[in-house]
């Protein structure tokens, strides 16, 4: 990968590096901990980059590209309760053993059944259903992770270095993905399960996280998590905003089409496109890492959604291949100041107990808004046409951060999350 290798990789990895407290850089758990983001980030985008790839040029159909989220996101739905109830009573290290094992099964059998091509688009689907139901337990697990790993005092720097580090490699896998596409085509599937192999291998290295696990065992348990971000002033309206910002703005699914149809640009171009936002993130998660946030958390959260909402904008009215490769780069930076705040007031305002049932309601808000991103995308597409799809969830975008600055006086109000008043644990172990 020429970016990786070039001025311009070297850069970005010597700004990760300064950005990196010593500390941190000399916790060998924490360092495997990041091998291991890296790995699932490189398969996760690789994957979406080859399969959206390969299934809208058998079928050109915007609406199969649709149900590629619908299919991703119904297991996390359907095994949120349960996969958090389990990460918070049995060992973290174990549940994310055997989902990336099952994942790296998902990944050989599909290379193996598109080995000569697309054929049945149905298999394709149920495969990625499963590779979802792993999904639904590696979330909450690697997030509830972190904390063991750390002291409370790094918890900050750490949270920032680790989505510096996992946008990083979604900068990758995307490049990755389109000179692979147009090198090895439909054999792109193996590479890809060979990352899930080096994936094991780093969380079977790291030594098990010391955590305060749950000892109640009733089943009414498992919705405590639901009634923690519920009651928070702070955790609820961050992951709400995320959630619809990201559900009405997405862009990411409908890249093969801009690609293809608009820009026409191939596949090394849409793995450009698709790298864009990690790069821009990479950039954002650096600058945070090495200088903080700042004492106006809560304005620079509603301030990166607005930036969010024009960058889309811009985005759809471009015909521009360099115009929109600057949009998606804002696009990823904004949205990276979102995730390390949101990321930083679930981690400190969480109980330990409780950071799996908690962990499980953030991944389902994640992907939620990913996958039903992704659907309303391919579907507003389908019935409005591309380009009337993004600027609409532009301006629907704008309006829920309007909506919300109005409605969350706390969170509007936040200096760092740091300082958030401390979380009282009214008996939930």
């Amino acid at each position: 990968m020429r970016a990786a290798s070039g001025p311009l990789g070297r850069s970005r990895m010597d700004l990760l590096v300064m950005s990196m407290p010593s500390p941190l850089l000399h916790n060998r758990d924490f360092v495997l901990y990041l091998i291991l983001r890296v790995c699932l980030s490189l398969a996760v985008t690789s994957l979406a980059v080859a399969v959206g790839w390969h299934i809208y040029e058998a079928t050109g159909s915007a609406l199969n590209l649709a149900l590629i989220g619908l299919t991703q996101i119904i297991p996390i739905w359907a095994l949120f309760l349960v996969s958090g109830w389990v990460v918070d009573h049995a060992p973290r290290r174990r549940v994310l053993k055997v989902t990336i094992t099952t994942q790296l099964l998902v990944y050989l059998l599909l290379a193996y059944w598109l080995r000569d091509g697309v054929s049945d688009i149905n298999v394709i689907y149920a495969l990625l259903l499963l590779n979802s139901c792993a999904r639904a337990f590696v979330g909450p697990a690697i997030q509830s992770m972190l904390p063991g790993l750390v002291p409370k005092e790094q918890l900050s720097h750490a949270v920032s270095v680790s989505s510096t580090v996992w946008t990083t490699a979604m900068t990758a896998g995307p490049f990755m993905a389109g000179y692979l596409l147009s090198w090895f085509d439909i054999q792109v599937y193996w590479i890809i399960a060979g990352i899930m192999v080096l994936a094991f291998i780093a969380v079977a290295a790291i030594k098990e996280p010391k955590t305060v696990k749950s000892t109640r065992r009733e089943w009414r348990d498992v919705v405590l998590g639901i009634a923690f971000v519920w009651r928070n002033p702070y955790v609820f309206p961050s992951m709400t905003v995320d959630l619809f910002a990201i559900m009405l703005g997405s862009v990411m699914v409908l890249l093969p089409i801009f690609a293809m149809d608009i820009l026409q640009v191939g596949p090394e171009g849409l793995g450009y496109l698709r790298a864009m936002p990690a790069l821009g993130s990479v950039l954002a998660g650096s600058l945070i890492a090495r200088f903080g946030y700042g004492r106006h958390a809560g304005r620079a959260l509603f301030g990166a959604l607005l930036v969010f909402s024009l960058s889309i904008l811009v985005f759809g009215l471009s015909d521009t291949y360099w115009l929109s490769l600057a949009a998606l780069f804002v696009y990823g930076a904004a949205d990276m100041v979102s995730v390390i705040l949101r990321t930083s007031i679930i981690h400190l305002a969480t109980p330990d107990a409780l950071r799996g049932r908690v962990n499980a309601v953030n991944s389902l808000f994640i992907a939620s808004s990913n996958e039903l991103g992704d659907l309303r995308g391919g579907v507003a597409a389908a019935w409005l046409g591309v380009v009337p799809a993004v600027v609409t969830g532009a301006l629907c975008t704008a309006g829920v951060g309007v909506w919300a600055w109005w409605r969350s006086k706390e969170l509007r109000a936040l200096t760092t999350p740091e300082e958030m008043p401390e979380t009282e644990d009214p008996g939930w172990r």
